[in-house]
């Protein structure tokens, strides 16, 4: 399916992924815009002008811009009717929007905060550092229980929670969770491996390897 629309992004970056991931799903082409330059693109007027705080990444369509990476992912999953992505019925299309909150709020949030500050992109303290650690495997373990008797986040094949949630975690197993960190909760391992392994998934991403140490404390850096 042709889909003229120009997505502004890093091309390695997790909330990349999950729009090209559901592509691939949803047989939908989207364009990588060339050239993207990280603190220089998104500075840009025509940039401001789709998003005015500048963040990244931004879908520029025939009728408009979308920002923020789910809200694109959800568009490009919707252009394809009846999207096996979305499950069957309203249950299913419910329990699919929770599982995509519980992955932005207490996933990707908690990695997030975890991750910057050793980046250098943020503050650096070690008591704020334990307490979003702590909260993040309270939300691994919730995450474990349920993936002990499903194979999937909801149903019995791939959705949009399922890609949100890998692309989420994908950032926490390559630069932070080891598998001492890991191993506490095996059903979240064979649950991200299995997916990134999916030849959809690799299509996109390519070989996954977790990280064998904590990402080390950068210098800060510098605002754009």
């Amino acid at each position: 399916m042709r889909f003229e629309s120009t997505l502004h992004a890093r091309k390695t970056n997790k909330n990349t992924y999950k729009i090209f991931i559901t592509a691939e799903y949803s047989g939908v082409e989207v364009k990588l815009a060339p050239n993207f330059e990280m603190g220089v693109s998104n500075k840009t007027p025509q940039y401001l002008n789709m998003n005015p705080i500048g963040k990244v990444p931004v879908l520029e369509t025939p009728n408009g811009p979308i920002f923020e990476s789910n809200a694109i992912a959800r568009y490009v999953a919707r252009l394809k009717s009846d999207n096996a992505l979305y499950g069957s019925s309203l249950i299913d299309y419910a329990q699919i929007e929770q599982w995509i909150d519980f992955s932005t709020l207490e996933i990707d949030a908690n990695i997030n905060a975890w991750y910057r500050p050793r980046n250098g992109q943020a503050p650096y303290h070690l008591p704020v550092e334990e307490a979003k650690i702590s909260a993040l495997k309270r939300a691994l373990g919730a995450l474990n229980t349920h993936l002990a008797s499903n194979t999937y986040l909801v149903g019995q094949s791939v959705t949009l929670a399922d890609i949100i949630m890998t692309c989420n975690l994908h950032r926490g197993f390559t630069r932070l969770m080891t598998k001492g960190f890991t191993s506490e909760f095996p059903h979240v391992e064979r649950y991200f491996w299995a997916l990134v392994h999916e030849p959809k998934f690799q299509t996109i991403i390519g070989d996954v390897k977790q990280t064998e140490a904590v990402l080390p404390l950068q210098a800060p850096q510098m605002p754009y």
